[in-house]
């Protein structure tokens, strides 16, 4: 996979780039296709050492690992966080891909880090809120701004964001997107946990089905 380098004078202030993340297994992936990981959501970042590599996990708002990064960006993620940036991850799309053996879950999100203190702060976590929602909708906001986009950030206290957009990666053969914007069932979910009950239930009816669809799909197509 081809490394994109930084320059340190954007890098202390703010990066921002789309990368790749591996799941666990596919019992443990399961967990991608429900509501509590939606296109769109932002996840925390946290970076471990295991078997003497760095490794970057992503954590959804209710504390689960839904999976990480490769070593070479969660080093370069570990390097942030000691210079004092805050890391985000905003979820782009969730993929299935048959090979090799028996497959596995895979996805993309956009890595947003920025200062969390100073007069800026504020700005970087419009711009964090603004990606998310248009990435909820199915647009791939450019995240990777240089010098001069983060000037535009910071001006417009965070509401502007780069005209440009990053297609999809090219759907080799044997993979499969299942998530690449924020589902009908999924806002109805959301706004069933802010208080909206009925939504809440209605919601989750739809979802059984949808999941069992995809379920059917993938048997069917000897994923599983």
């Amino acid at each position: 996979m081809r490394q994109v380098l930084y320059s340190r004078s954007i890098m202390t202030e703010y990066l921002g780039k789309y990368a790749d993340f591996q799941t666990v297994s596919k019992k443990d992936s399961g967990i991608l296709l429900g509501a509590d990981n939606s296109v769109g959501d932002i996840y925390d970042i946290h970076v471990l050492l295991e078997d003497g590599e760095q490794r970057a996990w992503l954590e959804n708002r209710f504390g689960q690992r839904i999976g990480f990064l490769d070593e070479p960006t969660s080093r370069t993620m570990r390097t942030l966080q000691a210079e004092g940036l805050t890391t985000h991850a905003v979820l782009s799309f969730v993929a299935f891909t048959d090979h090799p053996d028996e497959g596995h879950y895979w996805g993309q999100v956009a890595l947003i880090c920025f200062k969390s203190t100073g007069p800026d702060a504020p700005a970087f976590e419009a711009f964090l809120a603004n990606v998310a929602k248009r990435m909820g909708e199915g647009t791939r906001i450019k995240v990777d701004l240089g010098s001069e986009g983060v000037a535009k950030l910071v001006e417009s206290k965070g509401t502007w964001l780069p005209s440009q957009t990053v297609p999809l990666p090219e759907n080799e053969k044997g993979t499969a997107y299942l998530k690449r914007r924020r589902k009908l069932t999924e806002r109805a979910i959301d706004k069933g946990r802010a208080g909206n009950k009925g939504c809440y239930i209605i919601s989750w009816a739809f979802l059984l089905v949808a999941v069992a669809l995809i379920m059917f799909g993938l048997h069917s197509c000897g994923a599983f």
